[in-house]
């Protein structure tokens, strides 16, 4: 039997948003292909499926920092700055989680600020890697079954797109840019 424990209910979280995230990437592809076959009723059916998982990631993402805040309400001072401790030092999480989309903030806003505060998708996720290679895990570089691409940047990615709806970096930057707003300044620590 596990113990009960605060962290379960999180690290249970985040497996869930990462298993969203997979499909989303899946529903996406999916959509890419019937688009190529010109099946234009199929990639609205693929859009909007896209769009509903989205929005339930996202209240998940909302439930997940409920959760925190209630946790954080019953506990005091001290367990409270050791819970944040071990989620800041990720080598103490159960084994086999991937690093939290809240951890690639700092570096995605650092690596933008070293870059002028613009730069291509690529060479950002270059940098933020550079920045974060004491964090990431090897469960982080796994590649995802949908796409191949790396754990840690599928993460990094959506965080840049939480981010973007909170201001902190342009909702409307063209594709493959990410840019950092004045907000996003400000919060860079």
């Amino acid at each position: 039997m596990k113990e009960n424990s605060p962290k379960n209910v999180f690290a249970a979280f985040e497996m869930l948003l990462e298993e969203i995230e997979v499909e989303i990437d899946f529903i996406n592809k999916a959509g890419a292909n019937a688009f190529q076959r010109s099946d234009y009723d199929s990639v609205e059916q693929h859009r909007e499926r896209a769009r509903q998982a989205t929005v339930l990631h996202d209240k998940l993402v909302d439930l997940r920092k409920e959760w925190e805040t209630l946790m954080a309400s019953h506990h005091d001072k001290e367990e409270e700055e050791a819970v944040h401790e071990e989620r800041r030092n990720m080598d103490h999480l159960q084994r086999g989680l991937r690093t939290p989309g809240p951890a690639f903030r700092q570096p995605i806003l650092k690596a933008l600020n070293e870059m002028g505060g613009s730069a291509k998708m690529r060479d950002v996720l270059t940098r933020v890697e550079q920045l974060m290679r004491d964090v990431l895990k090897k469960v982080d570089y796994e590649p995802l079954p949908a796409d191949g691409v790396p754990r840690w940047s599928k993460a990094a990615q959506w965080e840049r797109y939480r981010m973007a709806r909170e201001g902190l970096l342009k909702e409307d930057s063209r594709r493959g840019i990410w840019e950092i707003t004045e907000a996003g300044r400000k919060a860079l620590t």
